[in-house]
């Protein structure tokens, strides 16, 4: 764990998190209306995730709560995260959150990255001290793992954008809640997926960033193989794919993003970008252990946070979501 994250930087985290997860609008919501019952408000239509302006920043908002206290026990606000848990993860709640996917209408709702999220809240409060919470959400949890089981096998290409439809980054978020309630079948389905999208990818040309991307396709890409194939197979690949990597090439993914308006908030995505690619670069750098390679995926890695971590809040267009990015650079891999 970078020990830049201590327990004040965990306490401002929760308390970002805590002031938006709650906050009905503004909200951007992903919601298909077929008559008029169905112009509802927010809260109505979501009783867990109505708040953080958008559904899946709700939810990886609460994902970073639930870490955070499972990292930082004795923080200030740990009695303030328990009663938000114990009051949002009821059984009418998530039966309504469980009950709106499966209108005929919610059928793309949050595909991929909401789905993939969703999963990655459900194994961490498999992990907390509460059992209860985990008991709450997961007939959520279910639901989504199902939806992935059900749409990959017609998925004929992977979405390679650096935004939320990204599949290797949903990929690799589901792949640690397979981990973590042991769901092979699924596991295995992605990587079959990742083999036949990726397995022959070589020379990345690390065409990015685009103007709102919040992802890197390039590194996403390697750490979702990098978590699905077996160490070998990963490496040889690794190898093919950023060849150029000891020259720091392409520079593209050396450079830190520049960030000209955060109160844009699609330019504000490039601050998320800077702490994703850490957060894939210090990961790699793990697997890669003392290959020379590493070193120089730390150090970027460094240059990106350095740069990102200032903005974390500020400005709502990305504090609605950007702590959970910080997190994600700054934390322990599980």
């Amino acid at each position: 764990m970078d020990p830049r994250l201590t327990q004040e930087l965990d306490e401002r985290y929760i308390g970002i998190a805590l002031g938006h997860v709650t906050k009905e609008y503004p909200n951007k919501l992903d919601h298909v209306m077929v008559e008029d019952r169905d112009a509802r408000t927010p809260r109505d239509l979501h009783p867990v995730f109505y708040g953080s302006f958008d559904w899946h920043s709700c939810v990886h908002s609460y994902w970073l709560l639930a870490r955070l206290l499972r990292l930082f026990p004795k923080n200030a606000r740990a009695a303030d995260v328990s009663f938000l848990f114990e009051s949002a993860f009821t059984e009418a709640n998530v039966a309504d959150e469980v009950a709106y996917l499966a209108r005929p209408s919610s059928a793309g709702f949050e595909r991929p990255y909401g789905w993939a999220w969703a999963l990655m809240l459900g194994a961490e409060l498999r992990r907390a001290r509460d059992p209860r919470w985990a008991k709450q959400f997961a007939s959520l949890e279910k639901a989504f793992a199902a939806r992935f089981m059900q749409f990959l096998p017609k998925l004929t290409y992977p979405i390679r954008g650096g935004t939320h439809g990204n599949t290797a980054f949903a990929f690799i978020l589901t792949e640690e809640y397979t981990r973590a309630v042991g769901d092979m079948a699924l596991k295995d389905l992605m990587a079959s997926c990742a083999r036949n999208w990726f397995g022959a990818d070589k020379n990345a040309p690390a065409w990015e960033p685009s103007g709102d991307d919040f992802l890197s396709c390039t590194l996403v890409e390697a750490e979702c193989m990098r978590v699905l194939l077996p160490t070998d197979e990963f490496a040889a690949w690794f190898t093919s794919f950023l060849p150029d990597l000891e020259t720091q090439e392409p520079k593209t993914l050396f450079t830190p993003a520049t960030v000209s308006d955060r109160s844009d908030g699609k330019i504000a995505h490039l601050d998320g970008l800077n702490l994703s690619r850490a957060w894939c670069m210090k990961r790699l750098a793990g697997a890669l252990g003392s290959d020379p390679r590493a070193s120089i995926l730390r150090e970027t890695a460094e240059r990106h946070i350095v740069t990102a971590l200032p903005h974390v809040a500020g400005d709502y267009m990305g504090e609605h979501w950007l702590a959970t990015y910080a997190l994600m650079a700054l934390g322990p891999v599980d």
